[in-house]
C-alpha cells in the first residue's frame, strides 16, 4: 500500500495514456470483429479470406474491391455464392460499414464465425490506395 501511495502519479499517467490510446477506437465506433484495410489484405494473403460486397449491383458495378463477390444484403441469407467452407475468413464490404455490420450478424447466424466487417467500408479501402475495379 505504501508503494501505491508513494507512486500514485505513475498509476495516473498509466491510466491516462491507456485512455488516450483507446480513444480513437472508441470515437470511431469500430464494430467488434472489424478489420482495417491493411488487416483485410493480410487475411486475404495469408488465410485466403473471401471478400463479399453487400451493396446492390449498380453500386458494385460503379466500383468495388478487386476480386470481391457481389452478394446484396437482401439476398445474403439465401445466396449460393457464399463459400462452402464456413471456417474461411469473410471480409464484408459496403460503402461505409453500416450494412456490412448487419451482414456479418446474418453470416454468423449461418455459421460463418470468421465473418468480419471492413471498418470504413469501400471509402477506407480507397483511402488506403488499394485496388478498386469497375464492372463492364
Amino acid at each position: 500500500m505504501k508503494f501505491f501511495l508513494d507512486t500514485w502519479y505513475l498509476f495516473a499517467v498509466a491510466l491516462v495514456s491507456g485512455g488516450l490510446l483507446a480513444w480513437p477506437t472508441l470515437r470511431r465506433g469500430a464494430p467488434a470483429g472489424g478489420v482495417s484495410a491493411a488487416e483485410a489484405v493480410l487475411l486475404i494473403n495469408r488465410q485466403k479470406a473471401v471478400l463479399v460486397d453487400v451493396r446492390d449491383a449498380a453500386e458494385y458495378a460503379a466500383g468495388h474491391v478487386a476480386n470481391a463477390k457481389n452478394i446484396p444484403l437482401a439476398t445474403i441469407q439465401s445466396s449460393t455464392a457464399l463459400p462452402k467452407n464456413k471456417a474461411l475468413p469473410i471480409v464484408v464490404v459496403c460503402n461505409r460499414g453500416a450494412a456490412a455490420s448487419r451482414a456479418v450478424m446474418m453470416l454468423r447466424k449461418l455459421g460463418y464465425e470468421n465473418a468480419r466487417t471492413l471498418v470504413g467500408g469501400l471509402a477506407a479501402w480507397r483511402e488506403a490506395n488499394l485496388p478498386v475495379e469497375k464492372s463492364a
